[in-house]
């Protein structure tokens, strides 16, 4: 398959081809390096939001066909993560190659945060921190945390307090000759009288200046020559640090409200929300621990099984949010292999065997809806010689709807469509008619798509829904022989490039549809290169297409300027490359085929009309479909427009479908209902929009009239089933 890289401002995007599912990150990594010059240290990969770590591969993160990879350039290198220790870093002395460092989430005393990479540490002595650390700083008044390195280091001084406790003034006091402390601006200010107050201290504040008064016991006065600016500024003085609560200062009165909304934040009330979850008390905070998935706290004793001590892991989960230890990933660890991982094929095997380059494994982008999935006969708008390049290609078409498996078909109803793919070497291909080998008996232990025949095949699944096919009764012990081979039921038959190996009617390159054939016989016998039983199939082929194979069916390919179609999206310059199993020989050829927009279509396109003198054959209508068109006088106009497009052959099906398609389900319309304005809705869209009180043409936004008496167009239904036959079934 193949998958685009994209820088991370989207200025430049590369497509890496020939990429399987099963490659490694470190190949990614390789293949990254030679599109973008970026090596691999420098890359950072990121893929639907998750970023890829080395030692996966692309199916582990299920990167799939055609998606984007973002790829982050690291600015610089150094900022990867090291093993040094602290120790290591403080002894490397300044250089011009910046030291590797840790870079760590937090800031706190027993985390070290990272180190500037331009600027080399200085330790001042004292403190956890070196100037030019590199920490994380909250700015309070917005509350969001910024990058910032230290500037410099000081030593507060213990000595400097500030009031918190306004002194009133007019209260009694005692003093002598006192001495004043004004910090560095004496004459500032002076104090004419000092509020009296029964300490022997106080603090008066005025603008920045804190003023230290200590009176001595036994004298009582005034001092002279002193005025108190700002009275109401005076604070008792308090010691440094904080102020102890405890019950003998009385009530605790709260500046905001409680961030507990049950207990209101007491201290003496039990709280499972705010305090231990299991016990709700709010003793030994130190022994508490919190989850950090519900934010609960709980003791370590009270958790079941108790805890010896505080977990030290950054990410700590209580027992009814942790599910599985071993799918939680902690910083800076590898991504680790989920239970679903685990049971991958890519966790459980050493196998390097790549299928299809990934093609066999990723979605359909688009899905067949003209016709049912159990529609039997052609597919319209599908002629036979059409080739595809990959089988999820055939599976959108909805010629052949699995990916990988041979038969599709119910084991009550029948199968609808098989693939040739030479998976038993005896079988015998003669174009027209060929042997078909059953399925099931093989071991597929360990994802093996092609095991080895281990058991007999029973008539049973797939096997059974083949044998339906046939004009006979059912019998799973000898098999049965049709009594009229073309009353069985048809067959769509592909016929893979896989099957050269055997056949000379299998394509060189893709998948091509042969036509429809039908199940004349089948019978169990023993397999000459195996041993085991297995079921054969005869089937015949019964179509009025001519055979790609043939002068006639060649001619008409080429008329229909049928080309092997690639995937939308598909590298164009891989049309002339040589592909595995393909000679040098068609190689070449390949490259010189025509691949203008004048000419016949490219990868991206199936039909088209070439601008040569030699005309595409023309779509032909029966009289029954030429009446009908004339009958329906309400969309004449719109007849008038597909029919100009009968000359583009199977195309003109496609026009068909885009204009009578319903703009409410985006699908062919069902039960049409063309209104006064020229639209055809289906019935059912258009009675949905009537119940939610809309009641104007979904097209046009034309008026309908809440009593619109909604008619089918009949005689559109009868065309649409005669060009689109079974696209009612199931609607």
């Amino acid at each position: 398959m193949w998958i685009q890289v994209r820088t991370i401002d989207g200025s430049k995007t590369r497509t890496i081809e020939d990429v399987s599912r099963k490659a490694t990150i470190e190949e990614l990594r390789e293949r990254v390096w030679m599109l973008f010059n970026v090596r691999p240290e420098y890359q950072r990969l990121f893929y639907r939001g998750k970023q890829l770590e080395n030692g996966y591969t692309l199916f582990d993160y299920d990167v799939g066909l055609n998606d984007i990879i973002q790829l982050l350039v690291r600015t610089d290198p150094d900022l990867l993560p090291s093993t040094s220790t602290q120790t290591d870093r403080e002894a490397k002395p300044c250089s011009n190659s910046p030291p590797k460092v840790k870079k760590t989430p937090r800031v706190g005393p027993s985390s070290q945060p990272s180190t500037s990479t331009h600027a080399c540490l200085i330790d001042p002595g004292f403190g956890l921190y070196k100037v030019n650390e590199l920490v994380d700083a909250r700015d309070v008044g917005l509350g969001a945390w910024f990058e910032a390195h230290i500037h410099s280091v000081t030593k507060a001084s213990d000595e400097q307090s500030r009031g918190k406790t306004p002194l009133k003034n007019g209260s009694s006091f005692k003093r002598t000759n006192g001495n004043i402390n004004r910090n560095s601006k004496e004459n500032t200010n002076k104090l004419d009288s000092v509020p009296s107050t029964s300490n022997s201290d106080s603090v008066a504040a005025a603008e920045d200046i804190i003023y230290h008064i200590e009176y001595d016991e036994g004298s009582e006065g005034t001092l002279n020559d002193c005025k108190i600016i700002y009275v109401d500024e005076i604070f008792k003085i308090e010691k440094p640090g904080a102020h102890p609560l405890s019950f003998a200062d009385g009530k605790f009165l709260r500046r905001n409200d409680p961030e507990c909304d049950l207990c209101g934040g007491d201290p003496t009330k039990t709280c499972r929300s705010c305090s231990c979850h299991v016990c709700g008390g709010k003793h030994e905070p130190n022994m508490q621990v919190l989850c950090d998935e519900c934010n609960m706290a709980y003791h370590i004793y009270c958790l079941d099984p108790p805890l010896d001590k505080v977990p030290e892991e950054e990410y700590w989960y209580c027992p009814s949010c942790k599910t599985d230890s071993s799918e939680v990933v902690k910083a800076g660890e590898r991504l680790k292999m989920s239970k679903k991982k685990a049971k991958m094929p890519s966790a459980s095997t050493e196998s390097r065997r790549d299928w299809g380059r990934g093609m066999a494994c990723v979605g359909r982008t688009r899905e067949c809806t003209i016709v049912p999935s159990n529609h039997y006969g052609p597919i319209p708008g599908i002629p036979v010689g059409s080739t595809w390049r990959f089988r999820v290609q055939v599976s959108e078409a909805g010629v052949h709807r699995p990916h990988v498996g041979g038969i599709h078909g119910r084991s009550n109803d029948g199968a609808y469509s098989l693939v040739l793919a030479g998976g038993f070497a005896d079988e015998v291909d003669r174009g027209d008619e060929f042997t078909y080998t059953g399925s099931g008996g093989k071991n597929l232990a360990g994802n093996k798509r092609i095991g080895a025949p281990s058991a007999d095949q029973t008539l049973t699944n797939m096997n059974r829904a083949l044998a339906l096919n046939c004009d006979a009764p059912l019998d799973d012990k000898i098999g049965a022989e049709s009594r009229n081979w073309r009353a069985g039921k048809p067959v769509r038959v592909i016929r893979s490039f896989k099957g050269r190996k055997i056949s000379k009617y299998a394509p060189e390159e893709g998948n091509r549809y042969d036509g429809i054939y039908k199940v004349v016989k089948y019978w169990p016998e023993i397999s000459s290169s195996h041993g085991f039983l297995v079921w054969r199939y005869l089937l015949r082929r019964d179509d009025v297409e001519p055979a790609p194979w043939t002068s006639e069916g060649i001619e008409r390919s080429r008329r229909l300027c049928l080309r092997l179609q690639y995937p939308a999206g598909y590298p164009s310059d891989k049309e002339g490359k040589k592909t595995k199993g393909q000679s040098k020989k068609q190689a070449s050829a390949a490259t010189k085929r025509p691949t203008t927009d004048d000419d016949c279509p490219s990868a991206s396109k199936m039909f088209k009309a070439s601008d040569s003198p030699e005309a595409v054959e023309a779509f032909q209508l029966t009289p029954q479909q030429q009446h009908l068109i004339r009958e329906d006088c309400q969309n004449q106009k719109l007849w008038d427009e597909v029919l100009a497009s009968l000359a583009e052959g199977p195309n003109f099906l496609k026009k068909l479908e885009q204009s009578f398609m319903c703009v409410c389900c985006q699908e062919l319309v069902y039960q049409p209902v063309t209104t006064e304005c020229f639209h055809n809705v289906c019935k059912d869209c258009l009675q949905r929009s009537f119940k939610a009180q809309v009641f104007s043409c979904p097209a046009c936004r034309h008026d309908l009239g809440q009593n619109y008496i909604m008619i089918p167009n009949e005689i559109l239904q009868t065309l649409l089933e005669l060009f689109f036959p079974g696209y009612s079934k199931g609607r």
